[in-house]
């Protein structure tokens, strides 16, 4: 988007004034190479998420689900932040964005830079038993597995926004599970929430306050289908917090949102933050 726009303005408007609250979803992401489920991507189109009922009351969709994940994290552990990730961290370094409220699972946030982010939906780097409650870190989960299937081998496909691969059930029989560490029974989840389980309670709770006392809510890169998302928006609106989104597509809170900019959200970031650090620059030769 060309930064003389009236949108971009707009955006850029709300954003000088500080005190944002951000909430991020898959749509950022994309950029590093992760897809998202409803965007230009269309993973949604060939995949369908585990659900929390499937995985805990289904072993072989569990099982399933470990196989495909094992073969998925190597491209998510890999994934590196994109100019957006980049661009949001900077924006809080200057003081220009506080709260980072984000419905990813790819922790490249704080790989870029930024700090105190609320995961809404958790993070595919940690790993608990639902036996026991004991976490692991996914990089220590992911050595045990590759010893325990060193003789593995299955062609998977592309790479699902929760981590996991599309693979073929016929090569789903030669892939071996490990158990928990702590109590050696499990099973063992990923520290995220699948569709169908809610999000902990005061996390909802603390991205409600942060909404509450932001100057602006800033949505990038979600269509905001699903409610955990949403609501936020709705809940600022409620409070008189001016919304912006930023996403390639419509989104369920257009008719919420006081400025919308439909374009890539690594180029209009950037864009972003060399214009307002244009203005800071003007604004300190005015006060000499």
């Amino acid at each position: 988007m060309h930064p003389s726009s009236e949108p971009f303005q707009a955006l850029h408007e709300l954003v000088s004034g500080g005190s944002v609250a951000v909430l991020s979803g898959a749509g950022l992401s994309t950029e590093s190479g992760i897809p998202d489920y409803r965007g230009p991507s269309g993973a949604a189109r060939r995949h369908t998420p585990m659900t929390y009922q499937t995985f805990v009351g289904d072993p072989d969709a569990r099982h399933r689900y470990w196989a495909r994940s094992f073969l998925g994290w190597r491209q998510i552990a890999h994934a590196r932040p994109n100019a957006g990730h980049y661009a949001v961290a900077d924006l809080q370094r200057r003081g220009l964005v506080g709260a980072i409220m984000t419905q990813n699972v790819d922790g490249l946030h704080q790989a870029a830079g930024a700090r105190d982010v609320v995961e809404l939906h958790g993070g595919l780097d940690r790993v608990l038993c639902l036996a026991c409650g004991r976490p692991e870190p996914r990089r220590g989960l992911d050595a045990r597995l590759h010893a325990a299937n060193r003789a593995f081998t299955a062609t998977a496909g592309a790479v699902n926004p929760d981590g996991d691969v599309t693979l073929d059930d016929r090569e789903l029989a030669a892939f071996r599970m490990v158990d928990c560490l702590g109590c050696g029974v499990g099973p063992l989840k990923p520290d995220v929430v699948f569709f169908g389980e809610n999000v902990p309670k005061p996390r909802v709770e603390q991205c409600y306050a942060a909404v509450e006392t932001a100057a602006a809510l800033l949505v990038l890169g979600s269509s905001l289908t699903v409610l955990s998302g949403f609501r936020f928006v709705r809940h600022a609106a409620k409070h008189g917090v001016p919304v912006a989104i930023v996403n390639q597509g419509p989104t369920r809170a257009d008719d919420l949102a006081d400025v919308r900019v439909d374009a890539p959200l690594g180029n209009t970031l950037t864009e972003l933050v060399a214009s307002l650090g244009v203005t800071a620059a003007r604004t300190a030769l005015a006060d000499r």
